[in-house]
């Protein structure tokens, strides 16, 4: 099975020089994990949120995105969530790649130098011409959504 790549431009900033670049834990993984080059540490009471650095910036090509996510097996076992989620960083952007981090467990986490705190997700897209109409052409599809709205689609299956 092929896999797509990209090549992206990485710069180890100053803070993060000693930590290993993002990887991907296994071959199947759609995220990079992101470490956190802070000093010392940082204790996220519950509650609490705090911009963790990661020590890089990226250079990405154009139509082209990265996505900042939560790690699931920290949100299940800590309650450590990513805030802004997913959080994006635009192709153009050329600044150190933080993260907002909260606990919304029950206890504190201590997060440290070199933790895998988030993952970093490459995805393409694309930009949209928005073209301003006076009425939409397919009237069945705006019959059926746009009046009820959220959650008009029940909670269970109706099979």
């Amino acid at each position: 099975m092929s896999k797509n790549t990209i090549n992206v431009p990485l710069k180890k900033l100053d803070h993060g020089a000693d930590l290993d670049l993002p990887f991907y834990a296994t071959p199947g993984s759609a995220g990079m994990d992101l470490m956190a080059a802070i000093r010392g540490h940082v204790i996220l009471k519950p509650g609490e949120r705090h911009l963790i650095p990661c020590g890089i910036s990226l250079a990405l090509p154009p139509g082209y995105e990265a996505q900042i996510r939560p790690r699931s097996g920290l949100a299940l076992k800590q309650g450590m969530t990513v805030l802004n989620t997913p959080g994006t960083i635009d192709s153009d952007y050329r600044g150190e790649i933080k993260v907002i981090l909260m606990n919304l467990g029950q206890e504190n986490i201590v997060i440290k130098r070199s933790m895998r705190i988030a993952q970093l997700i490459i995805a393409p897209y694309v930009q949209a011409h928005l073209q301003e109409v006076s009425d939409f052409q397919d009237n069945d599809l705006e019959n059926t959504r746009s009046v009820a709205g959220f959650g008009s689609t029940g909670l269970f299956s109706s099979k």
